[in-house]
């Protein structure tokens, strides 16, 4: 048989300090590419004061990814290529980076989320065991009654890694110990890697991995969870099912010898890998069979091949604390994804159910709720967004932690001069990256259209791709512009465009309007004015003006109280006519927003045929959100029925409706005499007497002269002398934008938290907060200290998974 090498790269376990320090200047920009994307200097890492965060999942296994890849390079520099390739855990994305499968940048990408996500998961532990009697441990857990345990690490036919809760494992430990079968050493990891008890990390890290493109490797890399050689396309899905399936290694060294592999090359710290080769070797020459294991399925161990630490203890010593990695896995063999079922929703967190998972009828999984292709083109992992919340409620800190968490969300920039917008972008550049996903809201400026086409001007110079417009009953040029610049007909002479318009609508017209395409008015204003290229107008022309029409039903702030089961049907009946009549390519994704505080809600919107949620109410009680801890606490204790509606300060002349909290402010009730005194008055000097001190002494707290005067001097300042004009010679639009200044006020004084106006807050909330409160009851997230914008996202989705399964599982019985 002809001779074949074969390289073997490390995983976690293998680090030690100072590693790396012969390699890092030889290779300064691959370390700048590293720090940039990690955000941390690797070097620091390895060599500084920071080198204790190397027992951090987190830091550690990029870094090790990093070592791995310029002790590649060093060797690459002066031997040939190998015949193949392999990495224990987190080693085999080293071995797929050095057979191409994708660039460094990529693979650092891959590995951060990954050591993101192990050291996220909490609960159950790890041990080795190690001895001579290791290859036994299957039927030892057998017959000592243990099913909940699975195996990890098959390293050799003496260690073996078992994944489970605490006390099982010490009752695995005593049936080993008590058969003479070997040493049992606890490993120091936070949870139960590479088991069942994964679930989470499987679900999250299957759909980041779904975002990426990943080519089959040019050089042969044999797969942890096959001990085979990958095969055309299944890059993503074995790398996602490491998580819940064991890291084969004495198959795959058996395997690699089956081939004529005679030599091996440890590419990284350490020779924990040469060592277990070695053992391979010598076991294969006492042995009759090279797969001491069973395949995974064979064995009465529920899941028994179900996870593994990186990098495992080297044979004939004691274990070190074996390095976990818990790859998020996605689809079992086979191809399907994993099922929600085994996983039980806990107080808003997915957390495993006690016994081994059952296979449920329908293997919901929140990663497949709603449309494949909105995840796709937002980059997501769920097909879910955090919707603006005015005046920067939904602050930068909100939506740069859904962007680090794989989702998305939108700032809120209602209110808010340009210069503040412009500010927001910038910090989310910093934050996230030129590549960085976020929207932006455009809100409409029904007296203000400049101030609209100027923060749209401002998207474009800054390249902002995701924008909700919310308040628009009709379409503007500034829509039009944002929507169709850049637009393009592509190789195939498709249509797009580059930037992605999601519109919020309550009203069948609204929708109609934004599914067809841009008014073509509208289209040659902007082109006679050079703001459009012929191009462009072209291309806009085949393309609705709305990608996204999310249907916005009881929702916070503007609202038309519209009903979720009429409205959506409503919406999607639309959306499926007008795709068809104009035969867009891309067709209409349509949403649901509005009343979404409760799992049972979002699997309502999913069945209702919903592409997307898009939740607002519950992310202003979050530790994130831009408003005060008094308005935060007096959400957290609202329930379903204490919102109620009150005029709409921008809109406050045509009549149009906000929701607001009612419990605990009495904002609602005094906003609805003002309108009702505006429409009975013709200005302030008919107002009667009585009524009128009760404005200014007890709701104003100043004489309504005196909120003229800061009224009149506002819009001087911002530029508006026309509005001062006009109020000056019209009584009844004076009265109009004096009372507006209470929605002004209102909404300062609940955004400062300032005690003594607390009757006076105006807070936009829908009943969904009270639907998040009852569901939140009883468990860490009552707290809304606890209510993480993204950890209100996850059991959010998970608990309408879980719903949906169980719904699902009931009627299939």
């Amino acid at each position: 048989m002809t001779r074949q090498s074969a390289w073997l790269f490390p995983g976690q376990g293998a680090q030690r300090r100072g590693m790396g320090r012969e390699l890092f200047d030889r290779y300064p920009d691959a370390m700048a590419a590293a720090d940039r994307i990690l955000g941390f200097s690797v070097r620091e890492l390895c060599l500084g004061d920071a080198a204790e965060r190397l027992t951090d999942t987190r830091y550690l296994q990029p870094a090790l990814f990093v070592v791995n890849e310029l002790t590649r390079r060093a060797y690459a520099d002066r031997e040939p290529a190998p015949d193949y390739l392999a990495g224990h855990s987190l080693g085999e994305y080293n071995a797929l980076l050095a057979a191409d499968a994708f660039d460094f940048e990529t693979g650092l990408a891959l590995v951060a989320r990954r050591g993101e996500l192990m050291g996220r998961a909490t609960g159950g532990a790890m041990t080795a065991v190690v001895g001579p009697g290791a290859a036994r441990i299957v039927d030892l857990l057998a017959e000592a009654g243990i099913d909940d345990v699975d195996l990890a690490n098959l390293n050799s036919t003496e260690q073996v890694v078992l994944s489970g809760p605490a006390e099982s494992l010490r009752r695995a430990a005593g049936a080993v110990t008590a058969a003479g079968a070997g040493r049992c050493v606890p490993l120091r990891v936070s949870a139960a890697f590479h088991s069942r008890y994964m679930a989470d990390a499987v679900r999250e890290f299957a759909a980041f991995l779904a975002g990426f493109e990943l080519r089959d490797p040019r050089i042969p890399v044999i797969a942890n969870v096959t001990a085979r050689p990958y095969r055309p396309g299944e890059v993503g899905r074995l790398l996602a099912a490491q998580v819940h399936s064991a890291v084969r290694w004495s198959e795959s060294m058996g395997h690699l010898r089956s081939l004529g592999v005679d030599r091996v090359v440890e590419q990284g710290p350490g020779r924990v890998l040469t060592g277990l080769w070695d053992a391979a070797v010598k076991d294969a020459a006492n042995r009759s069979t090279a797969e001491p294991w069973p395949v995974a399925g064979s064995t009465p161990v529920p899941a028994a091949a179900a996870a593994a630490p990186d990098g495992a203890p080297t044979a004939g010593r004691p274990a070190p604390a074996v390095p976990v990695h818990a790859v998020p896995a996605a689809a079992p063999a086979g191809g399907a994804e994993p099922p929600l079922s085994g996983v039980r929703a806990v107080g808003g967190t997915a957390r495993p159910a006690s016994g081994p998972p059952a296979a449920g009828p329908t293997g919901v999984a929140p990663e497949r709720l709603g449309s494949a292709a909105f995840r796709a083109d937002y980059g997501v992992r769920y097909a879910y967004l955090a919707g603006s919340m005015y005046k920067g409620i939904a602050s930068t800190e909100l939506v740069a932690r859904m962007a680090r968490a794989g989702l998305l969300g939108y700032f809120g920039t209602g209110g808010l001069r340009t210069e503040r917008i412009e500010a927001a972008i910038a910090t989310l550049r910093a934050e996230l990256g030129p590549d960085g996903r976020f929207g932006m809201n455009l809100l409409h400026a029904l007296h203000d259209p400049p101030l609209e086409e100027a923060t749209v001007r401002l998207f474009l110079r800054h390249r902002v791709r995701f924008v909700e417009a919310s308040g628009f009953t009709q379409p503007t040029r500034a829509l039009v512009l944002y929507r169709l610049s850049g637009a393009h007909r592509d190789g195939t002479g498709r249509a797009v465009a580059p930037n992605r318009l999601l519109a919020k609508v309550s009203r069948p017209e609204v929708a109609t309007a934004f599914m067809e395409p841009p008014p073509e008015t509208l289209v040659r204003g902007l082109l006679a004015e050079g703001l459009l290229t012929a191009a462009e107008a072209e291309a806009g022309r085949a393309l609705p003006l709305a990608g996204e029409v999310c249907a916005e039903a009881d929702s916070a702030g503007h609202t038309d109280a519209a009903a979720a089961y009429t409205l959506m049907p409503a919406t999607t009946g639309l959306r499926d006519r007008i795709v068809a009549e104009r035969g867009y390519p891309d067709g209409i994704r349509v949403g649901a927003a509005g009343g979404l505080g409760a799992p049972e809600s979002l699997a309502a919107a999913f069945v209702l045929g919903a592409d997307f949620v898009v939740t607002g109410s519950v992310n202003q009680c979050t530790p994130q959100a831009g408003t005060s801890e008094a308005v935060k606490d007096l959400l957290a204790r609202a329930d379903v029925q204490d919102t109620g509606y009150a005029p709409a300060g921008d809109m406050f002349e045509i009549g149009a409706r906000v929701q607001v909290l009612r419990r605990g402010t009495l904002f609602a009730a005094r906003a609805n005499k003002l309108y009702q005194v505006y429409r009975q008055y013709d200005g302030l000097e008919a107002i009667d007497a009585k009524l009128r001190r009760t404005i200014e002494d007890g709701w104003f707290h100043r004489e309504l002269e005196q909120v003229w005067k800061e009224t009149r001097e506002y819009y001087l300042r911002a530029g508006r002398p026309q509005e001062v004009e006009r109020a000056e010679q019209d009584p009844g639009h004076r009265m109009a934008l004096v009372f507006r200044w209470y929605f002004v006020h209102s909404t300062r004084m609940a955004m400062r938290g300032d005690p003594a106006e607390r009757v006076n807050f105006q807070i936009h909330t829908g009943p969904a907060i009270g639907a998040f409160n009852r569901f939140a009851a009883g468990t860490a997230l009552a707290d809304w200290r606890n209510r993480h914008v993204d950890a209100v996202a996850e059991a959010l989705m998970a608990g309408a998974a879980r719903v949906l399964q169980d719904r699902f599982s009931s009627l299939a019985g």
